[in-house]
């Protein structure tokens, strides 16, 4: 059996602010893991038919965030994959229970000046829109942080190559299972 093996088992979901690298890292995991990779906005855009900006203009969070519910609703009906969710997709209750339950959540946190320079230069996010970043980022650090904490695992990742941070999510997981089973 090779080591990857226990972490195909069920999906790994990945959670934390904008600019974390959810995506970017999630694929690299995916292609690590030998596993599907799936992006909760894209799949939400595709679903909906339109860009996730528009979602939020036209129809407000409200609307967004139950049609990305539905959307990993139906993806954690799936075979495991590596699952990149929006920032604040583990904000809401039933979202939150549903990866609990079905998948693996891993919480990547980072430095928040860094994830402002990050995210400061993109005009694609609709909760930065006319706002400082930072202050925006802060203020979503102090209401999520404390409910990103029931993430299965907390990887800190850094100002390093995604390979590092996909080298950490894989121990970190492995660690975890480990004392799961035990």
């Amino acid at each position: 059996m090779d080591r990857y093996e226990p972490l195909r088992n069920r999906t790994i979901a990945l959670v934390g602010l904008m600019g974390v690298g959810k995506s970017s890292v999630g694929r690299r995991l995916a292609n690590a893991l030998e596993l599907p990779f799936r992006d909760a906005d894209s799949e939400v855009e595709a679903a909906a038919g339109r860009a996730i900006t528009e979602i939020f203009s036209e129809l407000g969070e409200a609307a967004f965030r139950d049609g990305e519910r539905r959307v990993i609703q139906r993806l954690l009906e799936e075979p495991p994959h590596v699952l990149a969710t929006g920032g604040g997709a583990f904000m809401n209750d039933e979202t939150r229970a549903l990866l609990k339950s079905k998948a693996l959540v891993v919480w990547l946190r980072a430095d928040l000046e860094l994830l402002a320079r990050r995210v400061g230069r993109k005009d694609t996010r609709p909760l930065l829109k006319d706002s400082d970043p930072l202050t925006v980022l802060k203020a979503q650090a102090e209401q999520r942080y404390p409910v990103y904490a029931q993430a299965h695992v907390v990887v800190d990742t850094g100002d390093t190559a995604h390979h590092v941070t996909v080298a950490q999510v894989i121990e970190a997981l492995t660690g975890y299972l480990a004392e799961e089973g035990s």
